[in-house]
């Protein structure tokens, strides 16, 4: 079920007048009801995974607490690992795997033993493995007690605001607050209400906007001028950010109606003053996951230097393949860890050159310049190829001097070959989400809106609800991170 669908927008209203009606201690039953509905509208047998994560996690983590030694608890972790793994495999990367050694096996004359599978991804199956394997390694370490109610347990997993894209969830933040009582609190509601249309905002209005562009140009990329395919790559980075920020505002606004406190996952990312910080901003949930679960258990920066750097190439190989099976997020994974790993190595050399610079203009360098690293590795992460990539990288080098020539004879189009109302609004648009992000890091605009005027409050909740209405009520696109 779309976020941005009529489907939605009926089910969200019944499920939570039936939440705020039932007595408390039943709240979980009527939640993981709503979630497997929410979950099954997009394929019911996939739901079969879903539930194979949960009572596997579920019945380690029983062993677990019962365990008398280290050694067997470890073994009920590597069962639960290799049954959440193995499924992830066997659906997401099998055929990834298959396809780049065949030519290996095929040379050896072997190369039909690995067959191509036919099995469709299952949605939202990357988020809620991660979410299930983190309750198991932390029943593993002792920081969290197996849950003994497998109804609470399963909705922990399947919760619906956060089973298909996020954010992944820790089981010390989210199971406790199946047990408390949540009322309706006229603030806590309509401050959730004001994060889910922004949400909504974000993704209709804005993402998919910038689709349109972005994907014709993509999709041919050789049809057009530098400029264009240097401009479409730029809006592909915000096409993303308000996809996938869209997405994570909804469901935290969702489950802040409910009274549940899920974590954020975007704290304006694109303005990082250095690619560390990028990810310190950027997909909270997942990049504090591999620092939890890989980074630190790898040694962190505990380690020396060389070391160091082998651990932060293992974590971005990692994160390019969990995002997809192919080798352009690997590289989009690896341009990142690269990006660190040199951060650091040249940190004294940076400090000696830019120590007379003043503070302002220092921090808006590392900015412009962390950006142009993350934008350049969005190409790879956009492209379906290693070889699309480099085309699109080709073409930003190809038209410039008839752009300049026609912008020298008053021409506006200058080369930007879907000049017009489209570009203009594009623009404007990403000028108001940073504007936005700008003002809400010196002022928290919600509760800005709930203390002004009336009058000013419904003058911006019915304009951003018209531009919802007129530029994305007829689409019902899926959101980007749908396909990992």
């Amino acid at each position: 079920m779309l976020f941005n669908s009529l489907h939605f927008a009926v089910f969200f209203p019944v499920v939570t007048a039936v939440y705020f009606a039932v007595p408390w201690r039943w709240r979980w039953a009527w939640l993981l009801a709503a979630s497997y509905y929410f979950y099954m509208v997009w394929e019911p047998g996939y739901v079969v995974l879903l539930w194979c994560s949960t009572l596997t996690v579920y019945a380690t983590a029983l062993l677990m607490g019962r365990a008398q030694n280290q050694r067997s608890r470890r073994v009920y972790l590597i069962v639960s690992l290799c049954v959440n793994l193995g499924l992830l495999f066997v659906f997401k990367y099998f055929n990834f795997f298959s396809d780049t050694l065949r030519p290996c096996l095929s040379a050896l004359g072997v190369g039909e033993i690995l067959p191509h599978s036919r099995l469709l991804l299952p949605i939202g199956i990357s988020f809620y493995t991660f979410q299930a394997l983190a309750y198991s390694i932390e029943v593993y370490r002792g920081h969290y007690p197996p849950e003994r109610h497998l109804g609470r347990f399963a909705l922990y997993v399947a919760f619906f605001p956060t089973v298909l894209s996020g954010p992944i969830e820790r089981p010390q933040r989210l199971l406790p607050q199946w047990m408390e009582r949540h009322g309706f609190e006229y603030v806590r509601v309509t401050d959730g209400l004001k994060l889910m249309v922004w949400g909504l905002f974000e993704k209709v209005v804005v993402a998919d906007h910038l689709s349109s562009i972005v994907d014709t140009v993509y999709s041919d990329p050789l049809r057009f001028t530098g400029p264009m395919v240097f401009l479409a790559s730029i809006l592909f980075a915000f096409q993303l950010y308000c996809d996938f920020a869209g997405y994570s505002d909804i469901a935290i606004g969702a489950a802040q109606v409910l009274g549940i406190r899920v974590l954020d996952n975007f704290r304006r990312p694109y303005f990082a003053s250095s690619v560390a910080d990028f990810w310190r901003r950027w997909h909270i949930s997942l990049s504090t996951w591999f620092r939890d679960y890989l980074y630190i258990p790898l040694g962190g920066n505990r380690v020396a230097l060389p070391r160091w750097s082998l651990n932060i190439f293992i974590v971005f190989f990692l994160c390019g393949l969990w995002h997809g099976a192919n080798w352009t997020f690997v590289v989009w994974g690896l341009l990142h860890g690269a990006y660190i790993v040199l951060g650091r190595w040249t940190a004294p050399t940076r400090q000696r050159f830019t120590r007379n610079i003043p503070e302002i203009l220092h921090t808006a360098i590392r900015m412009a310049a962390t950006f142009a690293l993350v934008w350049f590795a969005w190409i790879f992460f956009r492209a379906e190829t290693f070889g699309k990539a480099l085309t699109i990288i080709g073409c930003f080098f190809r038209g410039w001097g008839d752009a300049v020539h026609a912008f020298v004879r008053g021409n506006p189009k200058g080369g930007l070959d879907l000049w017009g109302w489209e570009l203009f609004l594009s623009v404007a648009l990403v000028g108001t989400v940073l504007g936005v992000q700008a003002i809400q890091a010196r002022v928290n605009i919600r509760q800005w809106l709930h203390h002004a005027p009336w009058w000013i409050r419904w003058s911006l909740y019915s304009g951003i609800l018209w531009l919802i209405f007129l530029l994305g009520a007829l689409r019902q696109t899926e959101f980007y991170y749908f396909q990992f």
